[in-house]
């Protein structure tokens, strides 16, 4: 089979959702904040270079208001043995709306990324779920996800990719999604062995690779699964921030951001780099142009090549697509 991929961009779409159990408001205020000028700048980008994404998304964020949030809750809610990993506990410190608490709703963002053509909004399940967390039952994670795609059929979405926080996967929860009708998730790093190290030495190495050739180019093949009928986007690259104290490395992070996307789009496979919106918060003028580098690389390569940009459910009805006659042989 041909590969039905392309150039793959995921965006973790979660403001403090997604940090809360290590970064209070205040320690992270200025990223947090940062996203309302980072999303519209990023779209600007996209839109200008013709380029798909898919913004997973925390349920959460759809909500106009504390009020509708609450009303609309899972009828079972996740019973996290660590009490930080709990979301629902700190909703007594939530604002009222999106206006009062920047940090927890995002309506306007939201409807952001709808008007720009090309996006794709996806979950990044209603609550930032933890799958690999001791406590939540599956039956939880099944009410979570069910929550997720009411909230995101407020704005007319029907959710058809997942991205697990924290890129905790298992089976049992793919089995769950596949039954509620996704057909995409975002795999770990398509050169998985460097992801697997722990400690201060795997995030070491995770850290060199994004200068060094040191796990391969993260080109891949996006795999429809072999029991459930949702197909793999592995992730390639994760798009660190821009540091200045590694300012005199850009260089390096560029070529090898570029060299893997060369590598994907002359042997027609994919490359899929994510982020998110508030790795830009900060230093938002310097992301901005290492993204339009990236961007410019790849209408290159579209134009030599005719590799595509593609959200992570374009590639996957792709490849069901593609695997249709196989199943009716």
């Amino acid at each position: 089979m041909q590969n039905p991929g392309g150039f793959v961009i995921s965006l973790d779409f979660e403001l403090h959702w997604g940090v809360r159990d290590h970064r209070s408001v205040d320690q992270y205020r200025e990223n947090l904040l940062g996203v309302r000028l980072a999303v519209p700048a990023i779209l600007e980008l996209f839109e200008r270079y013709g380029i798909h994404a898919t913004w997973a998304t925390v349920g959460f964020l759809f909500f106009a208001n504390l009020e509708d949030l609450k009303a609309a809750l899972p009828d079972e809610l996740p019973a996290y043995r660590e009490a930080s990993l709990d979301p629902y506990a700190m909703l007594s410190e939530v604002g009222e709306n999106e206006e009062e608490d920047p940090f927890h709703f995002a309506p306007t963002l939201i409807r952001k990324i709808l008007a720009c053509q090309g996006q794709e909004v996806a979950t990044h399940t209603l609550s930032h779920f933890y799958t690999r967390a001791p406590g939540p039952t599956l039956e939880s994670f099944r009410a979570d996800l069910r929550s997720a795609k009411l909230a995101a059929n407020r704005y007319g979405i029907t959710i058809k990719s997942i991205v697990f926080p924290r890129n905790q996967i298992s089976r049992h929860h793919l089995r769950i999604c596949a039954q509620e009708g996704l057909i995409a998730y975002r795999g770990t790093e398509a050169d998985p062995w460097i992801e697997k190290g722990n400690g201060i030495i795997g995030r070491a190495m995770r850290f060199a690779d994004s200068y060094l050739e040191l796990s391969g180019n993260g080109r891949a093949t996006p795999r429809l699964d072999e029991q459930y009928p949702i197909v793999d986007v592995s992730g390639s690259r994760f798009l660190r921030p821009w540091n200045a104290r590694l300012k005199m490395l850009e260089g390096l992070r560029l070529r090898r951001i570029c060299a893997s996307m060369d590598a994907a789009a002359r042997k027609s496979k994919t490359f899929h780099l994510w982020w998110h919106p508030h790795n830009f918060g900060v230093h938002l003028a310097e992301n901005i142009a290492t993204l339009t580098r990236i961007a410019e690389h790849y209408s290159n390569l579209k134009r030599e090549t005719g590799w595509s940009s593609l959200t992570m459910a374009e590639v996957a009805e792709n490849v069901l697509r593609a695997e249709k006659p196989h199943c009716m042989a």
